[in-house]
C-alpha cells in the first residue's frame, strides 16, 4: 500500500478546508454540522464576512454562491435544514485575479461512500464465520464491495450448496 503524501498547504494549518484535504484528489463525502455567517480573516489579513458550513470530522468549508446553489438543490433553500446532511466534495478550478486556482465544488449528489474490498484470506475467515453462524451474509454484504466470484459464493451458501 502506498503512503500517503503530505500537501504543503497542511503544513500552514489553514482554518478552512481545501482541494489539498482530498484524499489522493478523490471525492470527500462529509456531513454538515451546522451554517452560519461569520467574519473570515483572508491572506494579508482582509476581513469578510461569509457564510460557512462547519462540518463534521473536518475543517469547515466557505461556501460561496456556487456551492451554496448546489447545496440548495440538494437539499432546499434554508440552511437550518442542512444540518447533519452530507454532500461530496470535489476537486476543480476557477478563476481568480486572472489565474487559475484549485477550488473545492460539491457534487449535485452524495455520493454514496464506496466500500471496502476484502482479500480472499479475510473473505474465507469470513466465510468460516458464516457457516459458524457468528457472521451474516447481509453484514458481509453491506461492509464490503465483492467480486463477482466473491458474491457468488455467498449466494451458494444462502441457498444451501456450499
Amino acid at each position: 500500500m502506498e503512503k500517503q503524501k503530505t500537501h504543503w498547504k497542511r503544513l500552514i494549518n489553514p482554518d478552512y478546508i481545501g482541494v489539498y484535504a482530498l484524499p489522493d484528489g478523490h471525492d470527500l463525502t462529509v456531513t454538515i454540522d451546522f451554517v452560519r455567517r461569520e467574519t473570515v480573516v483572508g491572506t494579508g489579513g482582509k476581513k469578510e464576512e461569509c457564510t460557512v458550513a462547519h462540518l463534521v470530522d473536518q475543517k469547515p468549508l466557505i461556501l460561496n454562491v456556487t456551492n451554496s446553489k448546489t447545496i440548495h438543490k440538494l437539499y432546499g433553500p434554508y440552511i437550518d435544514d442542512w444540518a447533519g446532511k452530507q454532500i461530496t466534495l470535489y476537486a476543480s478550478t476557477t478563476r481568480l485575479a486572472g489565474e487559475t486556482v484549485e477550488c473545492l465544488r460539491i457534487r449535485p449528489v452524495v455520493e454514496a461512500p464506496k466500500l471496502p474490498a476484502i482479500g480472499a484470506e479475510r473473505f474465507d475467515k469470513a466465510i468460516e464465520s458464516i457457516k459458524a453462524g457468528k457472521y451474516s451474509i447481509d453484514k458481509m454484504r453491506s461492509s464490503f464491495s465483492l467480486t463477482a466470484l466473491q458474491d457468488a459464493t455467498l449466494d451458494e451458501i444462502e441457498a444451501g450448496n456450499a
